[in-house]
């Protein structure tokens, strides 16, 4: 009794069958399919690179400082 019969699945599919119908179930499955597509195209979407890439920003440690800051730190009033 613990796994269902072919009979079993019979019944069950002929009872949604009456309750939802031919056409209600065949919105909903091309509901499901519109989803799929929309979801690879979704991945398609994010794997693909950005076209226009910003410069890389670099810090030369070499540099001197133009003007030394002497307010750094000191509670001026």
């Amino acid at each position: 009794m613990g796994s269902l019969s072919i009979w079993h699945w019979i019944v069950v599919i002929a009872v949604v069958l009456l309750l939802f119908g031919r056409g209600k179930i065949s919105d909903l499955m091309g509901d499901v399919a519109q989803g799929i597509k929309a979801f690879k195209k979704g991945m398609q979407d994010d794997d693909k690179a950005p076209e226009k890439t910003e410069p890389v920003k670099s810090i030369d440690h070499g540099a001197t400082p133009s003007a030394a800051r002497t307010d750094v730190g000191s509670k001026a009033v």
